[in-house]
């Protein structure tokens, strides 16, 4: 057994849209990641998504509508349903799932880059 604090392990991260495993419990995996931009449009035919937004704006775009995350909310979207997450400015947040996504099927741009890109 071992305590994270999640601000520090956000501070950790140095790339972007790269998730980090700082658990597990009852099969569901606790990930931090950071963003900016916006990634791929994608779907999770096995799992639901659940974002925690710790700092920032983050917009969930669906198809149907766009939902805005600001510091201290949470929103899951149900499996199946496509979604594309986009910041315009750094945001950092938690994710809850059964896999990791940090991969194309999962959204992850072709590109990702560190904090420190010109």
């Amino acid at each position: 057994m071992k305590k994270e604090n999640i601000i520090d392990e956000l501070a950790s991260l140095d790339a972007y849209w790269s998730q980090k495993i700082i658990g597990e419990s009852n099969g569901q995996l606790f990930k931090v990641a950071k963003g900016i931009g916006e990634i791929k449009w994608h779907t999770h035919d096995d799992q639901d998504a659940l974002f925690i937004l710790y700092k920032g704006h983050l917009a969930i775009q669906l198809r149907t509508e766009n939902i805005e995350l600001f510091e201290g909310d949470m929103f899951v979207v149900p499996k199946g349903v496509e979604h594309c997450p986009k910041a315009e400015e750094e945001v950092a947040f938690l994710i809850a799932g059964l896999d990791i996504t940090s991969n194309e099927k999962g959204g992850k741009p072709d590109w990702s880059y560190t904090e420190n890109r010109p």
